[in-house]
């Protein structure tokens, strides 16, 4: 079942000589627990795509449609509510409150959308990740990975329906960077979470059921790595 389609999304920046096309004309679709990894060198407009499907930024031209619904066809109020219900973003620099804890840092997008905190979800999702001894820490008092850790439970606390990460191991060591891809693909395995990963390495990206090859804001290949729904454990 298709979860997410984009048609013809152009992203250009600047006018006349300094105009600057990042996204020339991007088409495709993401079906629901697939694990998609995004690859290209900087600059080739990777990033702005992932920025572009989560509704952080807007196209110049073309369309984004996440279960059906035309997400920038959507007011600012009604998308700011889409994106925290629909949308997990996890970021290279983790991205949490300084002086929010553990708990407080997972849930938040949850409780700026006015809903009551759902403590047997918390449980399970701070267990699953592994922080259940560092709950009251605060950022400055967690590891890299730690850290990385619970801005992949923000993204996960709401059950959206797909997540968007932006070179999430870029700035972590190997062994923790290995550790993060573990828990993404047991995410997407043991929960059916539908998972795009922007990335430049390609040892990482070939952990997905299928590549997507970026460069000059264009799509130069996509290629399906392994079945959706097979084995995916490496």
């Amino acid at each position: 079942m298709e979860i997410l389609r984009c048609e013809n999304l152009t992203k250009t920046y600047g006018e006349g000589n300094t105009k600057i096309k990042a996204l020339d004309n991007v088409s495709f679709s993401v079906e629901k627990g697939e694990f998609v990894s995004i690859v290209g060198p900087s600059g080739s407009g990777k990033s702005t795509l992932l920025h572009i499907l989560g509704g952080v930024d807007k196209p110049t031209e073309g369309k984004v449609f996440i279960e059906g619904t035309d997400l920038h066809g959507l007011k600012e109020d009604k998308l700011a509510i889409f994106r925290r219900r629909q949308i997990g973003l996890i970021y290279q620099f983790y991205n949490l409150m300084p002086v929010l804890n553990v708990d407080e840092n997972i849930t938040l997008p949850h409780l700026l959308d006015g809903r009551k905190l759902d403590q047997e979800r918390l449980d399970e999702i701070v267990e699953y990740l592994g922080l259940s001894e560092r709950r009251n820490n605060l950022p400055s008092q967690l590891s890299g990975g730690q850290q990385q850790r619970v801005s992949i439970g923000r993204a996960m606390f709401n059950r959206p329906a797909i997540v968007l990460a932006d070179e999430p191991t870029g700035n972590l060591d190997r062994k923790t960077g290995e550790e993060i891809m573990k828990l993404l693909k047991a995410s997407n395995r043991d929960h059916k979470q539908t998972l795009i990963l922007i990335t430049h390495d390609e040892s990482i990206a070939l952990q997905a059921d299928r590549i997507i090859y970026i460069e000059d804001g264009k799509i130069t290949k996509d290629e399906r790595i392994r079945v959706l729904g097979g084995n995916n454990n490496d």
